[in-house]
């Protein structure tokens, strides 16, 4: 079984060890042509991935030895051989599905302290990312394009209809055609890399909770996004199970960069350490593109047990570990001083599912949209601000939180600050 872990606890809890892998991931040097060379069919199946940031093939098959494989990494014209990394995850629902949501259940957005939460233990009024005081600068712009890389998106939901990123080609096209020669067929809402189909529809959940962290519209139907305006595009490689693989990431970071994305939400990480992702990043960082991270939900310290891909050393990376409604760190969420760039509120966070239903999640998860969120409404009030100056503006306006200040590199978000350039 192929799977990726979500970052997602409390409401989804799970227990993680990467003990497996699905093949391997091959890079060849620039310029190689060893693919098409007949000695190298007897290590097994080459499927061909050509990415813009260099040539590479999924290898699988019956001949997957470490002996053969330490041979075919010698091979002149081969780069580096890496494992195709799995990670299991067994994820439970545990909070009630809620029907009738609205805005006053959002602490995340506006904290009131009794909105964030126990009956014997409120929240602290004002620890959230200080949303509707930014609404009063910019909602957003449709010009925006927000990626969601998860368990794609329910583009039928009623609160996420008016924000989705539409292939217009598509659209009006032909089924069946790649009518805007992109490279995928009826990629109408994004792309499935999971079941490689043109159709993200999410059946898991999680891809749609996170979407409406983002954006859910500002309708009066149900909750609220950080941003009212954005373009959100869904791109699945999580299947609806919560599983998936490097390889499916590196695909759906490469889609995102090539149809426009400003930023890439990443609730999800796993696996060991891989050399063809961090190229992806890195390629994704080069090309302008905003890669957002989880930090984890395991309770450690990131910074001497790092977790992928919120730890490659990717310029381009922020890395959020989530806070509850009273400030502190998150029991459940990843920390570290070097490493986690910045909080944000991640437990009891109510937000859009699949089927047009609401429901609250805890994790990481839920804290890396609400960063999305906040940078995509810095690049909606200053165009072509560089990735370099938006993230020193969110974490310079961060709000230095006493509580977390052995967690993190900075403190918890604050939105209307980074956009009044309020800095610490």
């Amino acid at each position: 079984m192929k799977k990726v872990l979500l970052s997602c606890a409390l409401a989804f809890s799970f227990n993680s060890i990467a003990t497996d892998f699905n093949g391997y991931i091959v890079k060849f040097k620039n310029g190689s042509n060893a693919i098409n060379q007949k000695s190298l069919k007897t290590f097994g199946d080459f499927k061909a991935l050509n990415f813009s940031f260099g040539n590479f093939a999924a290898l699988s098959g019956a001949n997957l030895s470490n002996k053969n494989m330490k041979t075919l990494a010698n091979h002149p014209e081969v780069e580096y051989v890496e494992p195709n990394w799995v990670i299991k995850v067994e994820a439970k629902v545990e909070t009630a599905t809620i029907t009738d949501p609205n805005f006053s259940q959002q602490w995340g957005l506006q904290n009131t302290g009794k909105n964030s939460g126990g009956w014997f233990s409120p929240g602290k009024k004002g620890e959230d990312v200080n949303a509707t005081r930014a609404w009063t600068v910019t909602k957003g712009n449709k010009d925006i394009i927000v990626a969601v890389i998860d368990t794609g998106i329910d583009y039928r939901h009623p609160d996420l209809k008016e924000n989705l990123w539409v292939n217009e080609a598509e659209l009006n096209g032909t089924a069946g055609i790649d009518d805007d020669g992109n490279g995928y067929v009826d990629d109408t809402y994004g792309y499935d890399f999971a079941n490689s189909d043109g159709d993200p529809l999410d059946g898991h959940g999680h891809g749609t909770h996170c979407s409406g962290v983002i954006g859910a519209a500002h309708n009066y139907k149900g909750v609220r996004g950080v941003m009212a305006n954005v373009k959100l595009m869904g791109i699945k490689f999580l299947t609806d199970s919560g599983s998936g693989e490097t390889i499916g990431a590196i695909k759906a970071i490469e889609y995102a960069v090539k149809n426009g994305a400003h930023i890439t939400s990443n609730s999800w990480g796993g696996g060991e350490k891989s050399e063809a992702l961090k190229e992806a990043i890195q390629a994704a960082y080069d090309a302008g593109t905003m890669f957002v991270a989880a930090a984890g939900n395991s309770r450690g310290n990131n910074d001497t047990k790092p977790t992928y891909p919120a730890a490659y050393k990717v310029d381009g990376i922020i890395t959020v570990g989530a806070m509850d409604g009273k400030g502190n760190k998150a029991s459940f969420s990843n920390y570290g001083k070097k490493s986690v760039h910045v909080f944000a509120p991640g437990t009891n966070i109510l937000s859009t599912v699949k089927n047009g239903k609401y429901q609250k999640m805890s994790g990481t998860s839920m804290a890396t949209p609400f960063v999305s969120g906040v940078l995509g409404l810095l690049l909606s009030h200053e165009e072509g601000i560089s990735i370099d100056e938006a993230k020193e503006r969110l974490m310079d306006s961060t709000v230095l939180n006493r509580s977390l200040g052995n967690y993190t590199v900075t403190g918890r978000v604050d939105a209307y600050r980074m956009l009044k350039d309020q800095r610490n």
